[in-house]
Protein backbone atom coordinates (compact mmCIF):
# COMPACT_ATOMS: atom_id res chain seq x y z
CA UNK A 1 0.00 0.00 0.00
CA UNK A 2 1.41 3.60 0.01
CA UNK A 3 3.75 4.65 2.40
CA UNK A 4 2.50 8.31 2.45
CA UNK A 5 -0.60 7.42 4.44
CA UNK A 6 0.13 7.14 7.75
CA UNK A 7 -1.75 5.73 11.04
CA UNK A 8 -4.16 8.35 12.51
CA UNK A 9 -5.81 6.25 15.04
CA UNK A 10 -5.01 7.07 18.85
CA UNK A 11 -2.86 9.41 18.53
CA UNK A 12 -2.95 12.48 21.04
CA UNK A 13 -4.43 14.77 20.21
CA UNK A 14 -6.34 13.48 17.29
CA UNK A 15 -6.22 13.14 14.14
CA UNK A 16 -6.87 16.28 12.12
CA UNK A 17 -9.48 16.95 9.03
CA UNK A 18 -6.85 18.47 7.38
CA UNK A 19 -4.72 14.61 8.06
CA UNK A 20 -7.59 13.01 7.33
CA UNK A 21 -8.60 14.22 3.62
CA UNK A 22 -4.68 13.97 2.90
CA UNK A 23 -5.01 10.32 3.92
CA UNK A 24 -8.28 9.82 1.57
CA UNK A 25 -6.51 11.80 -1.14
CA UNK A 26 -3.24 10.05 -1.47
CA UNK A 27 -5.28 6.86 -1.24
CA UNK A 28 -7.52 7.28 -4.23
CA UNK A 29 -4.15 9.04 -6.01
CA UNK A 30 -3.21 5.82 -5.41
CA UNK A 31 -5.84 3.39 -6.24
CA UNK A 32 -6.89 5.44 -9.34
CA UNK A 33 -3.48 6.04 -10.97
CA UNK A 34 -4.05 9.47 -11.20
CA UNK A 35 -2.06 12.31 -9.63
CA UNK A 36 -4.47 15.25 -10.83
CA UNK A 37 -7.51 13.76 -12.58
CA UNK A 38 -8.85 14.82 -15.95
CA UNK A 39 -11.55 17.48 -16.47
CA UNK A 40 -14.12 14.35 -16.99
CA UNK A 41 -12.94 12.60 -14.03
CA UNK A 42 -12.75 15.57 -11.48
CA UNK A 43 -16.25 14.87 -9.89
CA UNK A 44 -15.75 11.54 -9.23
CA UNK A 45 -11.97 11.79 -7.80
CA UNK A 46 -13.17 14.65 -5.58
CA UNK A 47 -16.51 12.88 -4.46
CA UNK A 48 -14.33 9.85 -3.74
CA UNK A 49 -11.93 11.45 -1.70
CA UNK A 50 -14.85 12.90 0.38
CA UNK A 51 -16.67 9.47 0.49
CA UNK A 52 -13.22 8.22 2.20
CA UNK A 53 -12.35 11.23 4.69
CA UNK A 54 -16.22 10.95 6.00
CA UNK A 55 -15.91 6.82 6.32
CA UNK A 56 -12.33 7.28 7.96
CA UNK A 57 -13.56 10.01 10.37
CA UNK A 58 -16.29 7.65 11.03
CA UNK A 59 -14.22 4.45 11.80
CA UNK A 60 -11.40 6.23 13.68
CA UNK A 61 -14.28 7.86 16.03
CA UNK A 62 -15.76 4.65 16.55
CA UNK A 63 -12.38 2.56 16.97
CA UNK A 64 -12.03 2.08 20.90
CA UNK A 65 -8.23 0.80 22.42
CA UNK A 66 -7.33 0.62 26.03
CA UNK A 67 -4.20 1.67 24.88
CA UNK A 68 -2.44 4.62 25.82
CA UNK A 69 -2.32 7.04 22.86
CA UNK A 70 0.15 7.84 20.83
CA UNK A 71 2.62 10.66 20.75
CA UNK A 72 3.19 12.32 17.20
CA UNK A 73 6.78 13.31 18.72
CA UNK A 74 7.55 10.42 19.46
CA UNK A 75 6.59 8.35 16.84
CA UNK A 76 8.05 10.85 14.25
CA UNK A 77 11.41 10.51 16.03
CA UNK A 78 10.78 6.58 15.39
CA UNK A 79 10.47 6.76 11.88
CA UNK A 80 13.66 9.35 11.76
CA UNK A 81 15.59 6.23 13.06
CA UNK A 82 14.43 3.42 10.72
CA UNK A 83 15.00 6.06 7.59
CA UNK A 84 18.34 6.78 9.06
CA UNK A 85 19.01 2.60 9.33
CA UNK A 86 17.56 2.27 5.96
CA UNK A 87 18.76 5.13 3.77
CA UNK A 88 21.90 6.01 6.18
CA UNK A 89 22.13 8.84 7.85
CA UNK A 90 22.63 12.41 6.12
Amino acid sequence: MCRNIKTLYNFEPSATEDEIYAASLQYVRKISGFNKPSKANEDAFNHAVEEIATSTQQLLNSLITNAAPRNREVEAQRARARNEKRFGAK
